[in-house]
């Protein structure tokens, strides 16, 4: 055989026989998607289940509250004028609605020009901090100060600078809500991969082009995070600043009820409060989601693995 072959000719191949060996050619797709991770975008029945199964724990919490609410006074378990039934408050709550929802909207105001002030000093304040060492050491003892005065000690502050308008409001919503956002964006914007930081350096970047393009979408879940904390401080800020001195707000609705011993109004008051947390919470996971979307924690669950 050796005979008739010359020394740079190859051997005939079986036209059946792929030049990579028996069964290369049934290997090579699994090969080629080796590792590949494909994430399916869920489908619409498949998000609502999702949002049923996060929804429903809540909700049972919140119904079983309600129901230990009602038992205790059903059963008269307190006297009445202590803790008003369910029943009794929703429908004080019904039957003066247009004075609830006045102060209500007082107070949300309140808070969203609060929350929005905190964010925008807070970002800016953080940014400084990361870009500048010598702001970070004269700012972080300011902030740390400023956070462990208990902010109803300095309110009456605020009420005899700026007077009984919504000036004093907002300033403590801001306060109590500022120390969230910096410190969340603080640790968002260290929290960048050096390597990142050196490979756009390296590459010519700016250094707005690299806060822009690297460190700020780096820092977004971060932010996000202390957002939520604070909005819901806004509200505590708020309502805190009406306790001290105003003539309209959820707080002075709660102040004139318990002068008054209106535990119903006292009660509506609070759970009107609780609500606009729990919305503005909301509020901000909503934006969240549509912002973020290709961030680890929104991404969906439908998820194919192939190796």
């Amino acid at each position: 055989m050796s005979q008739h072959l010359s020394r740079g000719d190859d051997p005939p191949r079986s036209p059946n026989r792929s030049p990579r060996g028996p069964g290369t050619a049934a290997a090579t797709p699994a090969a080629d998607t080796a590792g590949v991770v494909e994430r399916a975008r869920p489908s619409a029945g498949e998000r609502l289940a999702g949002a049923l199964e996060s929804a429903w724990r809540p909700v049972a919490l919140l119904v079983a509250c309600f129901a230990a609410w009602w038992a205790v006074t059903a059963f008269k378990l307190v006297e009445a004028y202590l803790v008003p039934s369910p029943w009794t408050t929703l429908k004080l709550m019904g039957d003066k609605w247009g004075y609830i929802w006045h102060h209500t909207w007082v107070t949300t105001y309140e808070t969203l020009i609060g929350f929005a002030l905190a964010v925008v000093i807070g970002v800016a304040a953080a940014v400084l901090m990361v870009y500048s060492g010598t702001v970070e050491r004269t700012l972080y003892p300011i902030l740390l100060f400023a956070q462990v005065i208990p902010k109803i000690a300095i309110a009456p502050l605020f009420v005899v600078w700026l007077g009984f308008g919504i000036g004093p409001k907002i300033v403590v919503a801001v306060l109590i809500a500022f120390f969230p956002v910096v410190i969340s964006m603080v640790a968002g914007l260290k929290a960048v991969d050096p390597e990142m930081l050196q490979l756009s350096s390296t590459m010519g970047a700016s250094a707005f082009a690299t806060f822009t393009k690297i460190r700020l979408p780096a820092s977004l879940p971060h932010l996000f995070s202390g957002l939520k904390v604070a909005v819901t401080l806004a509200v505590t800020g708020a309502v805190v600043g009406e306790f001290v001195g105003a003539n309209e707000g959820l707080g002075y609705v709660i102040l004139q009820a318990n002068g008054n011993i209106d535990t119903p109004m006292l009660f509506a008051g609070l759970l009107v409060m609780s609500a606009i947390g729990v919305v503005l919470f909301v509020a901000v996971e909503i934006a969240e989601k549509l912002l973020l979307p290709w961030h680890a924690s929104r991404r969906g669950e439908s998820v194919t693995t192939t190796y």
